[in-house]
């Protein structure tokens, strides 16, 4: 059995902690009040700035990166984190903008990280559809990551990444064994797309939850931009309807505060 430590940043950005090892989602940590575009004519604002400053972190064993197009998840400040980190595990496409040594991965690819006097972890890239059919091109290329290492009693660690409820994500529920499910939300919309979702609803992760059966369910990424169409209190209203093996499995985590979450 494992304790994992969490840590909610803000948006998509957690500190996991476990065994030696220190990783860091999709940084994001510029200040809000800053509008952003997204290209093709979307544009967000940031409302909500993070729980910790970049000078507030440990070092960064290795940063699992989404996707580096869309500034919500990879922000000016957040690149900087990129440099001092060990290393970054992101998409294909991304690894080849970055150019640095990043480990790009296909959907269903893998890699292992492994450092002295700590548990190797096996990342697998989980499929992401970051918005409606055939959004590709608009959105481009999004990965999720399911992590596992020696001691999980029940499961392996998953992040969604931005995505919405699809044949692949669905897939996740098919091919792998979740314990604890660390779900992008939000149901993101944007003005220039009109009535189409670029993230999951509460409803959506209700339904995928019902799928995966996470002994943990984290929401992130909900919250902190004008883009964003459900925070907390939906999330929590849809939940509360849910089976029971369903709702008793959401868990909150209070922004810039460490929670130990058993894996």
């Amino acid at each position: 059995m494992t304790n994992v430590r969490l840590t909610h940043v803000g948006g998509p950005t957690v500190l996991i902690e476990f065994g030696g090892w220190r990783l860091l989602t999709d940084p994001a940590f510029d200040a809000p009040g800053h509008k952003y575009p997204f290209g093709r004519g979307m544009s967000a604002r940031k409302t909500t700035g993070p729980a910790l400053r970049v000078a507030d972190l440990p070092p960064i064993d290795a940063v699992l990166l989404s996707h580096d197009q869309h500034p919500d998840n990879l922000d000016t400040t957040g690149r900087g984190v990129l440099a001092t980190a060990g290393v970054v595990v992101t998409t294909r496409s991304c690894a080849r903008r970055l150019r640095r040594t990043v480990h790009g991965l296909r959907p269903w690819g893998t890699t292992t990280l492994e450092g002295p006097g700590r548990p190797p972890i096996g990342i697998t890239a989980t499929p992401c559809r970051h918005g409606p059919p055939l959004s590709g091109r608009l959105s481009g290329e999004v990965t999720g990551f399911s992590l596992r290492w020696s001691g999980q009693r029940h499961g392996e660690l998953w992040i969604s990444g931005d995505t919405v409820l699809y044949r692949g994500v669905r897939e996740v529920a098919r091919r792998l064994d979740i314990g604890t499910a660390l779900l992008h939300l939000g149901g993101a919309r944007h003005t220039a797309t009109g009535p189409a979702r670029h993230s999951m609803t509460a409803a959506d992760a209700v339904q995928l939850c019902g799928l995966l059966r996470p002994r943990t369910t984290v929401p992130v990424h909900y919250e902190g931009w004008s883009h964003f169409r459900q925070g907390r209190i939906a999330v929590a209203r849809e939940f509360s309807h849910a089976p029971p093996e369903v709702r008793t499995s959401l868990t909150w985590l209070p922004r810039g505060t460490g929670t130990q979450i058993t894996v």
